[in-house]
């Protein structure tokens, strides 16, 4: 009786460590083990598909049990090694954990671990598809799988190790198998054509190594199901197009200048042809979205590079990089774009024709989209120019510029001398446009002030200004007072201890360092916060501040400046609190803003 036909990648499966295409890191660390009797209880296998996991856990399977073995070359023709070969191992157990998954399936493999071995030196358990075990069947197995029986060996196979559980991971010796190399897949295929007489061009060889994605079982099936059509004939890379049904070199070609020279009814009458011919839709946008990124390729780097990296050869290539005078980079980027949305449209809709027509229309109209994209990002570009803080210091700037004009007069010496510096405050402001309250927020704090000269007064108010976060800013001037400002340090009073406290934790600490540095030039700078003392608190404040019309100057002290006192701090303090209660109805319905500008007005803050 004849024998029936066996795949190829059944076939030509490999027997030995060195049969293995690739995954040199991982023969070299098995090779070295089985050498040194260094052979752990339990291994975990990792990777892509149809990279050789099962296959490397037969071989190190075979070479354990070998009559021979432990040896890294089994001699193949022992009962054990036949057993391996044939798929009816008695020491070897292959398990399918998609369908062995649950906790009993576990305790079955439990029960048996405990038998010795019939044939070889080991009992090895290979369980394929790990990941997918029930959570419950991981936990019944921790315990053997860290201390197994001293003949036992498991070894594990994933292909999505992320989702075994860590507690097995670490209970294992790990090894992650590689995508194998295009090349080294065409190298095995013409090893194989040859020894299976099929007659194949490099090109085809290539294409087929391509689509498997690294896989060797895959390419191998693809050389299989090729080979069926060739005969005596030569198997060309076009016939594996039309195998796969995949579109051609020249055709993605011809449709890509459609494209790109915006003939939309050259590209749709191209299209009709090329789904007559029994082109799936889904695969002629995906081809012709992985072409674009060919030309992306190609026009970025050079042609070595290209040439690697597309898998083409150097002709296709030098094709592709002409392109580069027909469109930009941008316009590349965008089309791939389309068509990868195209492409999941297309995957979710009964009418799959339809909307690929659209994509093709949409796409052939480079030049207007492109135009229509370059206005979007101007208009884009015009629009972040107006910012939420751009908006703000239009608020807050001019009440910034009142406090100052109010604070520069005296309330007291109401004089008929003091109406000129207010009518030029007047004068300077109403010619600004409305703009223009933002440029002293702009210019001032890029020039360091001269600290020698500037009293603390001044550059603690210097320093508010620059604070962007109003409700820091308003919480600083009405509970913050400035002791002493020099380059290299800001002290500031706050009155109670437990505000001192929340001030050194909160983020209102790193935004006095900020502003500071940028009003003192100096990137160090030191921000210390304190409670009032009673001898060394020298606070220099305007002689015209209202809250400060009860305290008795002492005749000695420069006009520009004041001692203040403890009691004095928590006098100004109680009289705060008595206003704030007779004025809490009316402070509710207003905004932050407004009731900071009146209390300003009032007197509240020291700035």
């Amino acid at each position: 009786m004849k024998e029936s036909y066996l795949p190829l990648y059944r076939k030509y499966r490999p027997q030995k460590l060195e049969d293995i295409v690739g995954q040199a890191h991982i023969k070299t660390a098995l090779a070295n083990a089985i050498k040194l009797d260094k052979i752990s209880h339990a291994y975990l296998f990792t990777g892509p598909r149809g990279t050789g996991k099962t296959s490397t856990a037969r071989i190190l399977a075979k070479s354990l049990n070998c009559i021979n073995g432990p040896t890294i070359n089994p001699c193949g023709e022992c009962e054990s090694c036949k057993a391996v070969t044939n798929s009816v191992p008695i020491d070897v157990i292959e398990i399918d954990a998609a369908s062995n998954r649950s906790v009993e399936d576990a305790h079955n493999i439990l029960e048996k671990v405990q038998y010795a071995p019939v044939q070889g030196k080991y009992k090895i358990y290979i369980i394929d598809e790990v990941h997918m075990l029930t959570p419950q069947a991981f936990n019944a197995l921790l315990k053997t799988l860290e201390e197994p029986p001293k003949n036992v060996i498991f070894i594990l196979a994933t292909t999505e190790s992320h989702k075994v559980l860590d507690t097995i991971k670490s209970r294992c010796q790990r090894f992650d198998f590689k995508r194998i190399t295009t090349n080294d897949i065409v190298e095995h295929l013409k090893k194989i054509s040859k020894l299976e007489n099929i007659k194949i061009t490099k090109e085809a060889l290539t294409t087929i190594a391509k689509l498997s994605a690294g896989g060797m079982r895959d390419s191998l099936a693809l050389l299989d199901q090729a080979s069926a059509l060739g005969g005596d004939k030569e198997l060309t890379e076009q016939d594996i197009n039309n195998l796969l049904g995949r579109l051609s070199f020249d055709t993605l070609v011809e449709m890509a200048n459609y494209i790109v020279n915006s003939d939309a009814i050259s590209s749709i009458n191209l299209l009709d042809k090329i789904y007559n011919d029994g082109n799936e839709p889904i695969i002629i946008l995906n081809n012709l979205m992985v072409f674009f990124k060919n030309i992306l390729i190609s026009t970025t780097c050079d042609l070595e590079k290209s040439i690697e990296l597309t898998s083409l050869n150097e002709a296709q290539v030098k094709v592709l990089t002409e392109y580069k005078s027909k469109v930009e980079t941008h316009q590349i980027l965008s089309l791939i774009n389309k068509m990868a949305d195209y492409l999941k449209e297309i995957k979710q809709t009964n009418y799959q024709q339809m909307w690929l027509e659209i994509a093709l229309i949409d796409l052939s109209n480079l030049t207007n989209n492109t135009k229509l994209e370059d206005l979007q990002r101007r208009l884009q570009a015009l629009e972040g120019g107006s910012t939420i803080p751009t908006t703000v210091s239009r608020v807050v700037q001019p009440a910034q510029t009142v406090v100052q004009s109010v604070q520069s007069k005296p309330i007291a010496n109401q004089t008929s001398s003091t109406s000129a510096p207010v009518e030029n405050e007047v004068q300077n402001i109403e010619p600004q446009p409305v703009q223009q309250p933002q440029q002293p927020v702009q210019s001032s704090p890029s020039q360091p002030v001269n600290v020698d000269t500037a009293n603390a007064s001044q550059l603690w108010g210097q320093i508010l200004s620059n604070i962007p976060d109003i409700p820091s800013q308003a919480w600083l001037k009405k509970n913050a007072i400035p002791a002493e400002i020099t380059k290299e340090r800001v002290t500031l009073v706050i009155q109670k201890k437990d505000w001192v406290d929340r001030f050194n934790a909160s983020d209102r600490r790193k935004i006095v360092i900020d502003a500071a540095s940028v009003v003192l030039g100096n990137i160090d700078i030191q921000v210390i916060a304190r409670t009032p003392q009673k001898d060394d608190i020298k606070i220099e404040v305007p002689k015209s501040e209202p809250q400060k019309k009860n305290i008795v100057k002492p005749e000695n002290i420069e006009p520009e400046q004041e001692i203040v006192s403890q009691a004095e701090i928590e006098s100004v303090d109680e009289s705060r609190k008595e206003e704030k209660k007779e004025n809490n109805v009316e402070d509710e319905n207003r905004s932050d803003q407004s009731v900071m500008i009146k209390d300003l007005f009032d007197g509240k803050y020291i700035v």
